[in-house]
């Protein structure tokens, strides 16, 4: 519909326009009735939420603290002799053994942080 429908629509000229409009009006309140009414039994159906007391609560022992650890990357093994390519399925998961080193990583003096920062980079 354009704009000029609209406007006729909305223009209090003629009773039957205004009718008209009414009716939708009491159509698109209906269908809200209709959806919350339906909300709600759905709501009805589902299981209660839990009690407070069934609620989670903290160990004994108090929070659980994040731990962090270096963790080092498995090299892929090269096939030089000729042997078939290995396939994904074959490969396990990345940096799967704790690391020696549990220093964390920290930029190098000098270089940039991000791609594009105004740094020299690594040198």
């Amino acid at each position: 519909m354009s704009t000029g429908t609209h406007v006729l629509l909305a223009a209090p000229t003629g009773g039957l326009k205004v009718f008209v409009v009414f009716v939708i009006g009491l159509v698109i309140a209906g269908a809200l009735v209709w959806a919350v009414r339906t909300g709600m039994r759905v709501m009805d159906r589902e299981p209660r939420r839990p009690r407070a007391d069934e609620q989670p609560h903290l160990p004994d022992t108090g929070p659980v603290r994040e731990e962090r650890e270096v963790r080092e990357p498995d090299e892929i093994p090269l096939n030089e002799d000729g042997s078939p390519r290995l396939m994904p399925y074959q490969l396990h998961h990345s940096g799967s053994r704790r690391g020696d080193d549990q220093q964390r990583r920290r930029w190098s003096p000098g270089s940039s942080g991000s791609f594009g920062s105004g740094g020299p980079g690594h040198v």
